[in-house]
Formats: C-alpha cells, structure tokens, sequence
C-alpha cells in the first residue's frame, strides 16, 4: 500500500498543530503500518518552506519515513487537465493547481492520498482513495 501525504498533514505535524496535529501525527502512523508513504515534488517544497534550513527538513522527512516522489509526465497532465475543468465550472482561486497536482500524484502513483483537504479531491479525482484524519 502507497500513501501520497498531503501538505497539510505534514505541516500539522511538523508545526505541532494545536487542532490537527494529534489526528495528523495519528493518521501518519497508521499509513506507516499499512505500507509506503510518499510526498510528491509539490508536497515536497511546500514543507520545506516551513523549515529554516534544508537539513532539518530532510532529517525530520528521512525520520518520519516519507519518501520523495515525483509528479511525471502523466500525472502533470490529468492535474492540467483537472484545473482547466475547474476554472471552467466557475472555480475562482488562482492557487489551486498545486492541489491538483498533488491529487493528480497521488491518483497515478499511489493507492491513496492522506489529507484534511478533501474537496477538491473528491470531486476532481474520481476514484482516488482519500484517508481521513479524523478517524
């Protein structure tokens, strides 16, 4: 079993979220016990953002297990076409494609996507298992 890990569970984790860390920390152990997890290139630069240096960052990356993935040639073009179809149904945010190449990832190269951001992800990746991090 492959888990693709969103931004967002890492963050909580990393950031010692008050709301969604426990959950977020709780969510990545029972990934781990079920198999791989990795993070996709865009998953990747946005976490290291919240690190002031490289090397705690692939340290803390290296401790939890996550594995570097990268997008590819298929995957960045279901998550181009994906957002065409969002802009085109009315979508109006204009930072969004990151999201849809982590889904696109993650739909391609991975059995499932554990996030807390799951809107999207429904209803643009039709078929892609989504961990809750509430349960």
């Amino acid at each position: 079993m492959i888990t693709a890990v969103d931004t967002s569970v890492l963050v909580d984790v990393f950031g010692a979220d008050p709301r969604h860390g426990a959950g977020s920390a709780a969510a990545l152990r029972r990934c781990l016990n079920e198999g791989a997890i990795v993070a996709c290139c865009v998953v990747w630069a946005e976490t290291r953002a919240a690190f002031a240096a490289e090397e705690p960052f692939v340290s803390a990356m290296r401790a939890l297990g996550i594995g570097f993935s990268a997008l590819g040639e298929r995957a960045a073009v279901l998550a181009g076409a994906n957002w065409k179809a969002y802009r085109a149904a009315g979508g109006k945010r204009d930072r969004v494609m990151a999201d849809f190449m982590i889904g696109a990832h993650a739909i391609v190269h991975c059995d499932r996507l554990l996030t807390r951001d799951r809107g999207y992800y429904r209803k643009y990746f039709d078929g892609l298992a989504l961990v809750d991090v509430s349960k």
